[in-house]
């Protein structure tokens, strides 16, 4: 999956001021917010509960509908939300996973006497990697 996803959104003026939003291609995404800011904040939290669910169901993502036909109402505005899988999964994972590796004694030996902190170093690494 492509780390960085966009879908429009519906936000919708509440009657007691804000907006709700829905999304036409999760219709089970629903989420509002007091100003735009938030709705917007709101959009983006709300939508990537979505795609985390249907990833861990390993159901396929809909395609992004195509803004302008979207089912838009009078009180709604179209607004594009990007989604960052990537930092989503950094803000809402931080499950730590145990891991076993092997490494020269030696170097062993001298990160300890460093105080080297090998979960940091290795996490450090690893993101490098991925995202290099």
């Amino acid at each position: 999956m492509a780390n960085k996803l966009f879908y429009p959104a519906l936000f919708h003026t509440a009657e007691e001021g804000g907006f709700w939003i829905s999304f036409p291609d999760f219709p089970e995404c629903l989420t509002e917010g007091d100003n735009m800011e938030e709705a917007y904040e709101m959009a983006v939290e709300a939508l990537g509960l979505c795609i985390s669910d249907r990833e861990k169901e390993k159901l396929p993502l809909p395609k992004a509908t195509f803004p302008l036909k979207a089912d838009a109402q009078k009180d709604a505005i179209i607004v594009i939300i990007e989604f960052d899988m990537e930092a989503y999964k950094k803000k809402h994972s931080a499950k730590a996973v145990k891991k076993t590796l092997s490494i020269p004694e030696w170097l062993n030996e001298e990160a300890i006497r460093r105080g080297v902190n090998f979960s940091q170093v290795l996490q450090e690494a690893l993101i490098q990697k991925i995202t290099s």
